[in-house]
């Protein structure tokens, strides 16, 4: 299979020995990969390396799953869980865009019943907001694989148990929550995420959704809680915050990635949301380097 090579993408794998009488969660490997050949096949049938549990998140591009007779394309903000061994195969099958996305390997010991009643509520192909809260810690388990910091089968199994509760907590009540909003703020939502870096004008998106923009500005934020405006500044936030610490790329360039038309604007924003600058959160100046902040 082709796998893209860059410094940002990579699978790392884990194979610590525990005491049998300790009960922890076992991480078996996680990645963040862009692959661009029909060489890229996984058979659940087939496959040696079980019994595990696989998350896998598209972030661009498409793959498609098999399972049980069903066909489905795993296009961008769409995941999968699958079972392994299973009945399901998991490809590239497309000749123009790359398929990226991150995903997580896990065991089945202890978690199993979680991740069952997660997939239960969710589906087996959830479509998740890349800013949402089990997607964000996915990324972060990356980085910090990445970066060496998960050396030891303790912290390993925290981030599984994190991971899958994060999972259960999001199906359980931020799905239900969104399930209960109108069907057009839903549509904003997603399009925001999804778009964040080539964002239209409110005045389109309102237009695509047929309704006046005084009455999406006025419903969007009595159901989300901040107006569309603040919710594409904090999206862009947090993508920032993953460029400045997994690239060197000038604050003018991540600016521009991420959607603003000029990079002291962006120092603005992100200094008015986390009460830094992006160059003192990326340098670690502070009393803390944090690896990424959290704010409402």
């Amino acid at each position: 299979m082709v796998i893209e090579a860059n410094a940002n993408y990579g699978t790392y794998g884990f194979r610590f020995s525990g005491s049998p009488q300790l009960a922890m969660c076992s991480l078996f490997a996680v990645g963040h990969e862009r692959v661009h050949s029909s060489s890229y096949f996984w058979d659940g049938l087939t496959r040696t390396d079980g019994p595990l549990l696989l998350f896998q998140y598209t972030v661009e591009g498409e793959g498609v799953l098999e399972s049980e007779q069903q066909t489905e394309q795993i296009g961008a903000g769409r995941a999968f869980l699958v079972e392994i061994p299973g009945d399901h195969r998991y490809f590239y099958a497309s000749d123009t865009e790359p398929w990226e996305f991150y995903f997580l390997l896990i065991r089945p010991d202890l978690i199993l019943p979680n991740w069952m009643e997660a997939k239960k509520r969710i589906g087996s192909t959830p479509l998740l907001p890349f800013g949402s809260s089990p997607i964000r810690l996915l990324r972060d388990i990356f980085m910090e694989a990445k970066a060496g910091r998960i050396s030891d089968p303790y912290l390993a199994s925290s981030y599984v148990y994190q991971f899958i509760s994060e999972l259960c907590r999001y199906s359980s009540s931020n799905q239900r929550n969104r399930e209960s909003w109108p069907e057009k703020i839903k549509l904003a939502v997603i399009y925001i995420e999804n778009h964040y870096a080539s964002m239209i004008s409110l005045d389109m998106l309102a237009e695509d959704l047929h309704i006046s923009k005084y009455h999406f500005l006025r419903t969007f934020a009595a159901v989300v809680g901040m107006t569309p405006n603040d919710y594409l500044n904090r999206i862009r936030t947090e993508r920032a915050m993953e460029l400045l610490r997994q690239t060197d790329d000038s604050i003018e360039h991540i600016a521009q990635q991420i959607g603003y038309s000029s990079g002291s604007y962006f120092i603005k924003v992100f200094r008015r949301l986390t009460k830094l600058t992006p160059g003192a959160f990326r340098s670690g100046h502070e009393s803390l380097l944090y690896n990424r902040l959290f704010f409402n």
